[in-house]
C-alpha cells in the first residue's frame, strides 16, 4: 500500500500496482516495480544508475537554487523534481563508466524572462568571483531591477555557494565570496528574476574560474 501525503499531486511513498514511489535526497520521484533480478545488473541499467546519483548528488548540492529557479517551468510536480528531468536529459556526458556532468548544459533556472547579455565570470581578489553582464532592462520583459541569481559549484569538493537574492540587472556586475574554494576550479552560472518572482530566465553557464 502506498502513502499520498500532500494530496493527489503530493509525493508517494510505497506501492501502486506496478509503480513504487520512493526519496532519493529529498527528491520525490515514481518508477516502474523491478521484477525479480536474474543475475547482475546490465550496463544500461548501470549506465543509468551512475547519472541519477551524479545528477541527484550535484542538484541537493544546488538544492535552494533550482527550488526557485524551476519553480515556474514546475508542471504537476516539484521545482527539484523538474530540474532532474531536464537534466538528466540534457546535462550529462560519457558512457558508463566514464560518465560526467556537462556543466555548460545544465540549467539551474528555467523560463522566459530575456537574460542579461555578454555575461561572464573572472576571478576577483583572493577568495572572490567577479560576475560581470551589460543591462538590458528595456528588452522584452526584462527590467533593470530583476535579481540576480548566482551559483558557483566546486567540483573537487561537491559543494556550492549561490544567491537566490543577488544586485540588480541594473548594477551589471557581483562579487561572489568564495573563500572556502581559494586555489579550486570551480563551475559558474548566472540568471535573473523578476522582482516579484513570477518571471525567471534560464541559467547562462559562465564557465570555469580558478578561485586566487
Amino acid at each position: 500500500m502506498a502513502r499520498i501525503t500532500k494530496g493527489i499531486l503530493g509525493p508517494v511513498n510505497g506501492k501502486v500496482g506496478t509503480v513504487v514511489g520512493s526519496n532519493w535526497r529529498g527528491i520525490d520521484y515514481i518508477r516502474s516495480k523491478s521484477g525479480p533480478r536474474k543475475g547482475q545488473a546490465t550496463l544500461a541499467q548501470l549506465d543509468q544508475q551512475m547519472r541519477f546519483t551524479l545528477m541527484t548528488g550535484f542538484l541537493q548540492s544546488v538544492k535552494g537554487m533550482v527550488q526557485v529557479g524551476f519553480q515556474k517551468a514546475a508542471q504537476k510536480q516539484t521545482a527539484l523534481n523538474a530540474a532532474l528531468s531536464y537534466n538528466l536529459k540534457n546535462g550529462t556526458s560519457g558512457l558508463y563508466p566514464n560518465i560526467g556532468l556537462q556543466y555548460n548544459m545544465l540549467l539551474l533556472s528555467r523560463g522566459d524572462l530575456p537574460n542579461a547579455q555578454n555575461v561572464g565570470a573572472i576571478a576577483g581578489t583572493t577568495g572572490k568571483v567577479n560576475f560581470i553582464w551589460t543591462n538590458n532592462g528595456s528588452t522584452g520583459k526584462a527590467k533593470d531591477d530583476d535579481i540576480a541569481l548566482i551559483t558557483v559549484y566546486c567540483p573537487d569538493t561537491l559543494h556550492a555557494i549561490y544567491t537566490v537574492n543577488g544586485p540588480a540587472r541594473s548594477a551589471e556586475q557581483a562579487v561572489m565570496d568564495v573563500s572556502q574554494f581559494s586555489g579550486k576550479t570551480v563551475e559558474t552560472w548566472i540568471g535573473f528574476m523578476s522582482a516579484d518572482g513570477k518571471e525567471i530566465a534560464n541559467s547562462l553557464y559562465t564557465g570555469q574560474v580558478t578561485v586566487l
